[in-house]
């Protein structure tokens, strides 16, 4: 028998081997040999997808968060509590604009608040104190870092004094009624029907009506206002003037005069241009009623009789 190459008893055991092995007859349920693929290398991220620079912000931000509120709260402590922002001694109270009130009674609204810092001080509650003080109109308190006050005072303008019970006070146009200072020189008419017992909106109208009358008699003669010298409001709808001047300026006889509620200039020059004829006619006047449209009366002293003079 011939012997057979290698070569040839390998080709000749692959023929018998695909002779053997028929694709078409194996089941679909049989696995078929494939070749192994090369793994593919899956790279995982850690810390969640976000790189080292991300955290590294985010810990840069809490440290400088921190760092600030740590220097806020001892800032804060520092501003309130240190001994160098404390008010201590009254001369840290820098006050102007005071004129009638004394510097004593503006001390007095800030007592709570010796030893304590400046910046804890309830500012708005002061000054609302401050304006409780009737000669007060209105005040300003500011903080002058690091332990100083500055408070600045409008005082209230009297205009004229007012019969207040058995005292003679002052009152400014608001209507408020001011005691009178022991020092002050003030030069004034009197004015009644304005006391403490009527509220004080109706002391205020009260108050206009009298200076729009003194307002005026100086449009028309120039210090007449000085001739004045008692104003009854108690009747709003009829000005009761007690003055002077009507014969001519220096003229020293008081004379009661009724004005009525408006028309004041008019009826004053009315009143000068003709007081000295209306006397020469009754003799020495005692009062005269203006209130009336187109009519003067004029009451002469007991002694004579009651004149009622028409005007044009």
């Amino acid at each position: 028998m011939e012997r057979l190459k290698p070569m040839q008893r390998n080709a000749t055991a692959a023929a018998e081997a695909g002779e053997r092995y028929r694709p078409e007859l194996v089941g679909d349920d049989e696995p078929r040999y494939l070749r192994r693929q090369k793994p593919v290398e899956i790279r995982r991220r850690k810390l969640g997808g976000r790189g080292w620079m991300f955290y590294r912000r985010v810990l840069l931000f809490a440290a400088t968060g921190a760092a600030i509120t740590f220097a806020a709260y001892y800032g804060t402590r520092f501003l309130l509590y240190s001994p160098s922002m404390l008010l201590l001694k009254p001369e840290q109270i820098e006050l102007t604009g005071n004129h009638i009130v004394t510097r004593e009674a503006v001390l007095k609204q800030f007592v709570e608040d010796r030893s304590r810092s400046v910046l804890r001080m309830p500012l708005d509650l002061r000054r609302s104190q401050l304006e409780q003080i009737p000669w007060i109109e209105s005040a300003t308190v500011e903080r002058i870092l690091p332990n100083r006050l500055r408070i600045e005072l409008i005082e209230r303008t009297p205009i004229a004094f007012v019969r207040n019970g058995d005292e003679v006070a002052l009152i400014d146009p608001h209507g408020v009624i001011l005691d009178r200072p022991r020092d002050a020189d003030f030069q004034f008419p009197i004015v009644t029907g304005v006391s403490e017992d009527l509220p004080r909106d109706q002391r205020e109208k009260r108050i206009e009506l009298y200076q729009e009358f003194m307002k005026d008699i100086e449009l028309v003669r120039g210090g007449a206002s000085q001739n004045v010298s008692e104003v009854d409001l108690s009747v709003p709808r009829d000005l009761r003037v007690v003055m002077t001047g009507l014969a001519s300026p220096t003229d020293p006889q008081a004379v009661t005069v009724h004005f009525g509620s408006s028309g004041f200039s008019g009826k004053y020059k009315m009143l000068v241009d003709n007081f000295a004829q209306w006397q020469d006619h009754t003799g020495r006047v005692q009062s005269i009623d203006l209130q009336y449209a187109r009519q003067v009366v004029v009451n002469p002293d007991s002694s004579a009789g009651t004149v009622a003079a028409r005007t044009k």
